[in-house]
């Protein structure tokens, strides 16, 4: 299943819950399908920002994705 598919099973399930209720089975299928939706998005972003580089004032470049990518990550962030 691709990921537009299962967006459009996310939101069918969604629409579901709100008109009829769904079943324990359809309940952890959504439940599973939400947690691969946010995962993928995850490692989306996280490949983006692995591939930053940044210009410094003196003409250097600096990967960030090299310098902080392979620190220990942490699901939640403060600010």
């Amino acid at each position: 299943m691709n990921m537009d598919e299962r967006i459009a099973r996310i939101n069918a399930l969604y629409h579901k819950s709100q008109n009829e209720g769904l079943t324990e089975e359809e309940k952890a299928e959504q439940a599973r399908l939400r947690k691969e939706y946010v995962a993928s998005v995850r490692a989306n972003l996280r490949g983006q920002l692995d591939n930053i580089t940044i210009e410094r004032p003196d003409g250097s470049m600096e990967n960030l994705g090299e310098k902080f990518g392979g620190k220990a990550r942490h699901d939640t962030y403060t600010a």
